[in-house]
């Protein structure tokens, strides 16, 4: 038996939806720790279809993951699928973690993360998210970069600093970088400078090398934490491997390989 067990189909009074309708609007809802779909990471545990609207439930790694972390993901979820045309009454709740009964009784309430979590509540999710769209944002722009150095053995670190969007293949680790930068609310046009700081400010020359060697370890950090909890999913949950995607990086940049910044690969 698969490790996610989806409905047979919309409730008669719905417009049409399916269960693929109900995982597309999922797989925009982002680890942001991971930054990686949370349908590619096999947190989806289950899909149905209830008499007036739609029922998810979620699992997580293990039972101790931070609850603003999970919180954060289960509210995007049911903000993902209540946006969907008819989709009646949305019920999204947290499966196996100890914060559950809190964070479902918060969900179905419309609390809010503040409303939620009462005086365990520091501040509200809004930083807590601009922070993991930096550093995603820094490990996209690591990637796209090492990408194109990689394929132009004769570049060495004084051109880094010159490399504009438009340098670059129109691949996905440029799609992905774009898509970081407007997040970010960074512009995209393509003479724009692909090495820039959090703010969208170009890195000098002087600073690029150091720069993309900090760069790698963010993403390298990111890479292993994603690793790590697909392994922990499948150990406490046996099949949900099954319901993992690949990584799409996975091919060439492997976290045992270090590009280089210095005239040659290190190891």
């Amino acid at each position: 038996m698969p490790a996610t067990v989806y409905a047979a189909g919309p409730q008669e009074g719905l417009l049409a939806l399916t269960e693929k309708d109900v995982l597309r609007a999922l797989d925009a809802v982002i680890d942001p720790e991971l930054d990686e779909p949370i349908t590619d990471l096999g947190f989806v545990r289950s899909v149905s279809f209830t008499d007036d609207g739609i029922e998810v439930h979620l699992r997580l790694p293990t039972s101790f993951c931070a609850p603003n972390f999970a919180y954060l993901m289960a509210a995007d979820a049911k903000d993902a699928l209540t946006a969907l045309p008819e989709s009646g009454v949305v019920k999204v709740e947290l499966d196996d973690h100890h914060d559950s009964d809190i964070i479902n009784r918060g969900l179905a309430a419309d609390a809010g993360y503040r409303g939620t979590f009462l005086h365990e509540a520091e501040d509200n999710l809004d930083e807590l998210r601009r922070t993991f769209q930096r550093k995603a944002h820094t490990a996209a722009m690591e990637r796209a970069l090492t990408a194109l150095v990689r394929s132009r053995p004769e570049m060495d670190d004084s051109a880094l600093a010159s490399i504009a969007l438009r340098d670059l293949p129109e691949d996905s680790a440029k799609a992905a970088l774009v898509r970081r930068r407007l997040s970010l609310g960074l512009t995209v046009d393509g003479a724009a400078q692909v090495l820039v700081d959090d703010h969208g400010s170009p890195v000098p020359q002087e600073s690029a090398a150091l720069t993309l060697r900090r760069a790698r370890s963010t993403r390298i950090s990111i890479d292993g934490n994603a690793h790590f909890c697909r392994g922990l999913l499948a150990t406490r949950y046996p099949g949900s491997e099954a319901d993992q995607s690949p990584r799409a990086d996975e091919t060439f940049f492997p976290l045992t390989t270090v590009l280089r910044t210095t005239g040659k690969k290190t190891s």
